[in-house]
C-alpha cells in the first residue's frame, strides 16, 4: 500500500493490529505514525490506552504483554514503539506478530534501514493479513522536484519550475528538511497566495537568487564567462554555504543528461524530457548546453567534476581551499 492510500485510510477511520512502518526514509515512517496516533483515539482515552516506548529502553517481553492486554473504557489501545531498530531480540516478536491482539493498533517505527526480508519476524509479518507493512524508500534526486510539486499541489499551491530546482538543490533529498521549508513558505506568503516564485523562495529560505549552484549551472549552460566568475567569487567567499561536493553534484547532474542527450534520436521537448526525467521546462537549457558543448568536451567536464570531488575531500589535494578548487574547475569548464 502507497504512503498516500495509508493516510486515506486512517482519516477513514480503518485500523490495522499492527503498523510495521521500516525503511531508509524516516520522514514517511515519522508521518504515518504521527496520523495513527492523532487518530486512533479520542483525548479523553489517551490516559490509560496509549503507550509510547523506545527501543532503545524497551523489553520485547513487556512489550509482548502489554500490545495482549484489553482497552479500558475505549474500543482500541494505541501502543506506538519508536527506534524500533534498537529493540533487544526483535526476533522474539515473531509469535505475537502471528496472532496480534484485534484490540491493539502496535505501530512499528523501524528507522534508516529495512527489516531482513529472510528474518522469521518478517515472514511472520508478511503472512498476517491484520498487519501493515510499509516499507520507505528514500526518494531519487529525480523524483525530488517532482515530490515538491505534488506536495505543493495537495496544499492548493503551484510553484515554478526553477524555484523548486532551487528548493532541491539547497535542502538535497532530506524530506524532512525538505517538508519543513515548503511549510515555512506557505506561512510566509500568508493567505491570497497560490503560486510560489523564486522570490518567495529567495526572501523566505536564505537561498541566494543570484548565487547558488542552478544560476552557476545557467552561467556555464551560456558560456558566460563573466556571470560564471562573478558567482564561483561568491562561492569561495563563502565556501560554508557553497562546499565544494554540492556544486559538483548538481553540475555532474546536468553535464551527466547532457551526455545521454547527445544519443537521443528523438530530441523533440517531450521525448527529451521524458527520457533525461526533467521538466520539460528545462530542455530548452540542454538545447543550449549541446549547441555550446561538444560531446568530447562534455566527457572532459564530467571528468573534471568528479577531480575536483575528490580533491574537495582531499585526495590529491592538501592545501587548496575550496572556493580555489571551484575557481580553477570553472575555469577548466569553460576554456
Amino acid at each position: 500500500m502507497k504512503f498516500e492510500e495509508i493516510l486515506q485510510q486512517l482519516e477513514k477511520g480503518v485500523f490495522y493490529p499492527i503498523y510495521f512502518l521500516h525503511g531508509e526514509e524516516p520522514y514517511f515512517i515519522d508521518k504515518i505514525a504521527e496520523v495513527v496516533q492523532k487518530l486512533a483515539l479520542k483525548e479523553e482515552e489517551r490516559g490509560f490506552n496509549e503507550t509510547v516506548l523506545y527501543g532503545k529502553d524497551a523489553d520485547v517481553v513487556n512489550l509482548i504483554h502489554a500490545a495482549k492486554r484489553y482497552p479500558m473504557g475505549a474500543p482500541r489501545q494505541l501502543i506506538v514503539l519508536r527506534e524500533a531498530q534498537l529493540l533487544d531480540k526483535f526476533d522474539l516478536l515473531e509469535n505475537y506478530f502471528k496472532s496480534p491482539q484485534p484490540s491493539t493498533v502496535l505501530v512499528i517505527c523501524y528507522k534508516y534501514k529495512s527489516l531482513d526480508k529472510r528474518t522469521k519476524a518478517y515472514t511472520a509479518l508478511k503472512n498476517q493479513k491484520q498487519a501493515l507493512v510499509f516499507e520507505s524508500k528514500k526518494l531519487y534526486d529525480n523524483q525530488m522536484a517532482q515530490w515538491i510539486g505534488d506536495y505543493l499541489k495537495s496544499r492548493s499551491l503551484t510553484i515554478e519550475p526553477k524555484a523548486i530546482m532551487m528548493l532541491v538543490e539547497f535542502l538535497g533529498a532530506e524530506l524532512e528538511k525538505v517538508v519543513q521549508a515548503a511549510d515555512k513558505l506557505i506561512v510566509a506568503m500568508g493567505p491570497g497566495t497560490t503560486h510560489i516564485t523564486v522570490d518567495h523562495v529567495a526572501r523566505n529560505i536564505g537561498i541566494s537568487k543570484e548565487y547558488n549552484p542552478f544560476e552557476l549551472q545557467k552561467a556555464l549552460i551560456h558560456k558566460d564567462i563573466t556571470k560564471s566568475n562573478k558567482i564561483v567569487k561568491a562561492f569561495a567567499a563563502n565556501p560554508k554555504d557553497f562546499p565544494v561536493p554540492v556544486v559538483t553534484g548538481v553540475l555532474f547532474s546536468f553535464f551527466s543528461k547532457l551526455l545521454a542527450y547527445y544519443y537521443l534520436q528523438d530530441k523533440s521537448k517531450s521525448s527529451v524530457a521524458s527520457a533525461l526525467k526533467i521538466n520539460p521546462f528545462f530542455v530548452a537549457d540542454y538545447q543550449v548546453a549541446a549547441r555550446n558543448y561538444k560531446g568530447v568536451k562534455v566527457a572532459e567536464i564530467i571528468s573534471l567534476l568528479r577531480e575536483y570531488d575528490m580533491k574537495s575531500k582531499g585526495f590529491g589535494n592538501v592545501n587548496t581551499p575550496g572556493g580555489e578548487l571551484l575557481q580553477e574547475m570553472v575555469y577548466k569548464i569553460l576554456h
